[in-house]
């Protein structure tokens, strides 16, 4: 140690040497870059030939040696393991044959804005650490907002998805209507079986899963009933309790199906309900004609929430939040703490802190961003029209094959099963299932409704076109033919 130095200094200059380790220099920063760029291009240009679902190719051993942190390995290493045991196991979600579940996105300009939003790593959840960032955020969510036919001072927030985004809603209407622990037994809730699930993660987390819970009749068309929701709601007056919530659909997940929002709107109104209205899924087909005429009244909620990563093919973890009077959810966010005493006096916007529950909050902004500058809106409408008008086609063929259908669909969700003549009916549309699951080319899901087994096909990849429907439609059809006979009643 050199005389006057801090006895410190000796062993801060050694550990400052090994840190150092982390920051690259330009040419590992290029070689890595470009062994990534590679093994990118080579998956999208492959990914015509790449099945929609591979059952198998995991092990379900013990942990992979590569997984544990540990001994070090290279890209090359790490990228060898993704191929085989990452990208090439289980649902391929980048797949235009993936009709399964909701497809999600993956735009490649998207993934580009997360890489930039990665390297710059800019904060984009106070104002004032980022103007740029929260500019650029705000601006995504007040356009999604307008699409929807939202004006004046609404507010919102880009979530990691729907969930969180039904969380902060549903946090927020809580709080508006002054809802305490002690009246749970005396609050209700008015929603219908068709509800997403992680609605109801989000009463739970915020409290509210022990509030009177009333799940409204639906029409033949599994829509809410809304006579039968106004009947429920005269009835629990009557019964001394107080209505407060009401939570929609504009695209459920099983069916697509979107509740009649302009007259569940109008009786909200009048029993001073908060509207929520989940179009995760659907909301985005306000961007075409038949959204707009399908989805009519949905300006009129209290809040509602949106998917980008479903109806504007971004990657998975984009969703958002809108509340008609911003007022709320800076009321149920809003805090302040010492350590952010700098920063008041120069809030020129509104952070998105001050708007959710995220205070780490990534820059997600640019993910969607850069594809509608790159693009303009008009290829995304386009786009969902194109599925709208698939899904039609599927319903179409599907019928023609003598499957007995679900409602036609109000977006591009549909479902379908074969009865005609048949015993064990569950059974052989397993089999027809279970068959173009392992075959892989496409992929589909079921669900059951009213305890009956139902195929379900979800079009909203912007990868899935004319030809990958046809696949799909020469796979069912030989499937039911393979099956059929055995299952035909004598």
């Amino acid at each position: 140690m050199k005389k006057g130095e801090h006895p410190l200094a000796e062993d801060i200059a050694s550990l400052e040497a090994k840190s150092k380790a982390l920051e690259l220099d330009a040419t590992h920063r290029h070689e890595l870059f470009d062994a990534v760029s590679r093994y990118t291009n080579d998956f999208l240009d492959t990914l015509p030939d790449q099945k929609a679902y591979t059952a198998q190719g995991y092990d379900p051993s013990p942990l992979d040696e590569i997984l544990r942190p540990g001994e070090k390995s290279t890209m090359q290493d790490l990228l060898s393991y993704l191929a085989k045991r990452v990208d090439t196991p289980g649902i391929n979600l980048s797949s235009g044959g993936h009709f399964g579940f909701i497809p999600g996105g993956g735009l490649y300009e998207a993934a580009l804005g997360d890489y930039l939003a990665a390297v710059t790593n800019r904060y984009a959840g106070v104002f004032y650490a980022s103007p740029g960032a929260v500019r650029l955020e705000n601006a995504m969510v007040r356009w999604a907002g307008e699409v929807i036919g939202y004006n004046g001072d609404f507010g919102g927030n880009l979530s990691s998805g729907g969930s969180m985004a039904n969380l902060t809603a549903i946090a927020t209407a809580r709080h508006a209507k002054n809802i305490k622990n002690r009246d749970s037994d005396s609050t209700v809730i008015y929603t219908t079986r068709r509800t997403h699930h992680s609605v109801y993660k989000a009463l739970k987390v915020s409290g509210l899963h022990e509030c009177v819970m009333r799940h409204i009749d639906l029409d033949a068309n599994y829509r809410m009933d809304v006579s039968k929701l106004e009947a429920q709601i005269e009835a629990d007056l009557a019964a001394g309790l107080k209505p407060f919530l009401c939570i929609i659909n504009a695209g459920s997940t099983d069916l697509g199906a979107v509740d009649p929002l302009i007259g569940v709107s109008k009786v909200s109104k009048k029993y001073d309900l908060w509207l929520h209205v989940d179009a995760a899924y659907g909301g985005f087909f306000m961007l075409t004609k038949w959204g707009q005429q399908i989805l009519k009244g949905i300006e009129l909620a209290d809040s509602v929430i949106l998917d980008p990563h479903k109806g504007m093919f971004l990657p998975y973890g984009t969703g958002i939040v809108l509340v008609k009077n911003k007022q709320h959810l800076l009321d149920t966010f809003q805090y302040n703490a010492s350590y952010l005493q700098d920063i008041r006096d120069r809030e020129h916007e509104d952070s998105p802190t001050d708007l959710s529950a995220e205070l780490s909050k990534h820059f997600r902004g640019l993910r969607m961003w850069i594809p509608l500058k790159i693009h303009g809106v008009d290829p995304f409408r386009d786009s969902l029209d194109e599925k709208l008008l698939l899904t039609r086609y599927l319903w179409d063929h599907i019928r023609e094959l003598g499957f007995e259908m679900g409602p036609y669909p109000d977006l591009t969700v549909m479902i379908f099963r074969y009865t005609k003549g048949v015993d064990q009916v569950d059974e052989l549309n397993h089999k027809i299932l279970n068959d173009i699951q392992q075959d892989g080319r496409t992929f589909t899901s079921s669900t059951t409704i009213d305890g009956k087994f139902y195929l379900r096909a979800a079009i909203l990849s912007f990868r899935s076109h004319k030809e990958q429907v046809d696949t799909f439609i020469d796979m069912i059809k030989e499937s039911l033919h393979k099956h059929l006979k055995e299952h035909l009643i004598s």
